[in-house]
């Protein structure tokens, strides 16, 4: 069997059965199912920290919200930048331009390595900032020990990234999950090990913490790059081979795709997080409250999440065979799951508050009740967000395929700060629109704001883009 051949046998689409919406409907949910799998344990290890951080007690809780929020728009940030290798592997793949593929994984790891350089200081030098956003003193403290050794993990976390993506883009993202379902229990472990003094280690709470998710990131990478060096298929990329040697021309077409989509989540995740340094001068019991509905409805959004990274291979796929039918279908459909998923979730959390809730803090605590009544009227206005958090996604997933990223970012950058922030500022300091419904609830109607925008604005953006 030839080399294309046999790297062209695990991504070749199901057998045409004359039925092209199913046939893209299965093609998808294959490939899309053991990335939402993986994305969701991926967000279990962070839901896994906050929950036993809820354990210490609601002081510690806000720390840990303030270190997460702090480091997860630098995350963010990275992780759009580096997903363009995903059209960039995909479209290679739809062309049969195999080598192009060996160099996007090789110079995914350089533009890695590249954005950890300024992430070490920005978390080395975190206190002062926090403290010029008007952060509690003593939360200060808790989160800047936490982002001290959470900075080890940085290049690590990065590189898992074009390793993820090479697996998915030839059918093995179950390799994906399996890594990501590993780290989880094994941070469950570290937690328990490092977090509260057991098995004679010393009781480091949020210190332990963050050096349990520097140990299972470290191994998750490693594993994969084991795989990916020893697999009889994918070893012949050989992605490490000259590994020192630069491509600048293909560096530059990462940086240059992936800027404008990195800006495009750090418009998002940048406005929880300055919503989250807006509450948390509020008071730490409403800080605490947000940290408990952001984690669910951050858990949640790993379902639409992972579903478009499977859309943005797919609709590279299509681009890449110039089947420009083939493109609107699969960005369609996709956008049709998501929506389907996420009515399902905004009913969960609206009926099942008050158990969600009671899973982070026992309601038996006097000092937990003020928390928890907070955190269940936020996961009412989360229940709403879910519907427009789940097709923006999507949707950027679909033209990201197209390697369509300036446009979209100029739409979340005026859609999430233009009328998102302005929103949570207005509602949540200066207007209720009802009583009882500033303050915290201002600041997440502002988020729904926010999000209805841009996803309006990149469907359509898609469907113009799509025509036929």
């Amino acid at each position: 069997m030839s080399v294309a051949a046999s790297l062209l046998k695990d991504i070749r689409p199901p057998a045409e059965s004359g039925r092209p919406n199913w046939d893209e409907t299965r093609a998808t949910l294959k490939l899309a199912l053991p990335l939402i799998l993986a994305q969701l344990a991926q967000m279990a290890i962070n839901t896994t920290d906050v929950v036993m951080t809820g354990w210490l007690g609601p002081e510690m809780l806000a720390a840990g919200t303030l270190a997460t929020n702090y480091m997860f728009p630098l995350f963010f940030l990275g992780m759009g930048i580096l997903a363009a290798v995903a059209p960039l592997i995909s479209q290679a793949l739809g062309a049969r331009q195999f080598r192009n593929v060996r160099r996007s994984v090789r110079q995914g790891f350089w533009a890695g390595a590249a954005l950890s350089v300024p992430y070490f200081f920005l978390l080395l030098f975190s206190a002062p900032i926090m403290a010029l956003l008007g952060q509690k003193p003593e939360a200060v403290a808790e989160a800047e020990r936490y982002l001290h050794v959470s900075m080890i993990a940085i290049p690590f976390v990065l590189w898992l990234i074009p390793l993820r993506i090479l697996l998915a883009s030839h059918g093995k993202a179950h390799l994906v999950l399996i890594s990501s379902s590993t780290g989880f229990f094994l941070n469950i472990l570290g937690n328990y090990t490092f977090m509260f003094g057991n098995f004679g280690f010393p009781r480091l709470e949020l210190v332990g913490a963050a050096i349990s998710s520097v140990l299972v990131n470290v191994a998750m990478f490693s594993v994969l790059l084991a795989y990916c060096l020893t697999n009889r298929r994918l070893r012949r990329y050989r992605i490490l081979a000259r590994w020192w040697r630069p491509d600048w021309p293909r560096f530059a077409t990462i940086f240059r795709i992936g800027v404008p989509s990195g800006l495009t989540n750090l418009a998002e995740v940048g406005l929880f997080s300055a919503a989250s340094f807006l509450i948390g001068a509020i008071s730490i019991q409403a800080l605490a409250a947000h940290a408990i509905a952001l984690q669910c409805a951050a858990l949640s959004f790993m379902v639409p999440y992972g579903l478009s990274q499977a859309t943005t291979i797919r609709v590279g796929l299509a681009a890449g065979a110039e089947n420009r039918p083939g493109v609107r279908r699969a960005g369609v459909i996709s956008l049709s799951l998501g929506l389907g998923y996420a009515v399902v979730a905004a009913l969960g959390l609206w009926l099942a508050g008050d158990f969600i809730a009671g899973l982070f803090l026992d309601p038996a605590v006097a000092d937990n009740v003020p928390v928890i009544e907070i955190a269940v009227r936020l996961l009412l206005i989360a229940a709403w967000f879910q519907l427009f958090d789940a097709t923006q996604t999507i949707a950027l997933g679909a033209l990201r395929g197209l390697r369509d990223t300036a446009v979209p970012m100029a739409y979340a950058i005026a859609g999430y700060w233009g009328l998102g922030f302005t929103g949570a500022v207005v509602l949540g300091y200066w207007v209720e629109i009802a009583p009882g419904w500033g303050g915290v609830y201002g600041v997440w109607l502002g988020f729904v704001i926010g999000l209805a925008s841009v996803a309006v604005a990149l469907i359509l953006r898609f469907l113009a883009r799509t025509r036929v």
